[in-house]
């Protein structure tokens, strides 16, 4: 008998959603609000009046109108954007940034969703960053981008 209830604690403990978001991003996005940090970056990110526009605010805004969520903009410098990241006061950050991007090691960056060529003929892999661990939400923002861009 006391096998069986065991078994059942850890079984039950096996029925959790992975990956799992430790603060709870996707839940509190959809229907919600989603806080975008924006940093000029022409033509992926331009700052131009009082909401970003370009190829990654638009992605922003129809994965926010997925989730039924508003966006949020915050715009900044890519350290200032970072640094709100990290204390969790945003949830994606965008502006051109590259798969090399040395902001990785304070947000975690997406899979590519474009590739674009540089001037020496490299492949340059585009991503965004969101919040280090909610990887719940990283997941879903990253299932979008494939659907929309075929990366």
């Amino acid at each position: 008998m006391l096998v069986v209830a065991v078994s059942a604690v850890v079984l039950s403990g096996c029925a959790t959603a992975m990956p799992a978001d430790p603060r709870g991003t996707l839940d509190r996005v959809q229907g919600g609000v989603l806080r975008v940090g924006a940093t000029e970056h022409a033509p992926w990110v331009q700052l131009d009046g009082d909401e970003p526009v370009g190829t990654e605010p638009a992605l922003v805004e129809e994965f926010a109108q997925r989730l039924d969520a508003e966006v949020s903009w915050t715009t900044g410098s890519e350290a200032m954007l970072v640094d709100a990241l990290e204390r969790g006061e945003l949830d994606v950050v965008i502006g051109g940034f590259l798969e090399s991007t040395p902001w990785s090691e304070r947000g975690a960056a997406t899979r590519p969703f474009a590739e674009t060529r540089a001037s020496d003929g490299s492949t340059q892999r585009h991503v965004m960053l969101v919040r280090l661990g909610e990887n719940r939400f990283q997941l879903e923002l990253e299932r979008y981008l494939h659907e929309e861009t075929g990366l």
